[in-house]
């Protein structure tokens, strides 16, 4: 079965594992989601990820974090898809959650968070909500 979006595949792999009270989850690894993992990992969304080498395209060991039982990751959302990309300018960085929750957004300045963005005044496109 060929894949067409690899970023909603680990989105939808982190999100049922996590709503699974797993203790990690394994995602197809690319570039791009090396560096959305690596935001999670910065704003405490996942403990820790590891590349594993399978002799082909690669795995990425992503393990989850919890708080006592509850996992940290209420929620993930694509948002930008391949049918349909949504681009944010630096005025419209959107919040998530009045500023609980973080974007991903993937800019000409590389794949930052959205305070980041509007540090940075930049935009870009969107890729996925988290809380």
């Amino acid at each position: 079965m060929a894949v067409t979006d690899l970023i909603a595949d680990m989105l939808t792999i982190i999100r049922n594992g996590s709503r699974g009270k797993k203790d990690k989850v394994d995602v197809k690894s690319s570039r791009m989601n090396r560096e959305i993992l690596d935001i999670f990992k910065r704003e405490g969304y996942i403990k820790n990820f590891k590349h594993m080498d399978d002799r082909r395209q690669g795995t990425i060991r992503v393990y989850l974090k919890y708080e006592g039982k509850a996992p940290v990751i209420t929620e993930i959302k694509r948002i930008s898809k391949p049918g349909l990309r949504v681009y944010a300018n630096k005025e419209n960085i959107p919040k998530v959650l009045n500023g609980l929750g973080s974007a991903v957004i993937s800019s000409s300045k590389g794949v930052m968070t959205n305070k980041e963005a509007r540090k940075q005044k930049t935009g870009g496109e969107v890729i996925c909500y988290i809380w």
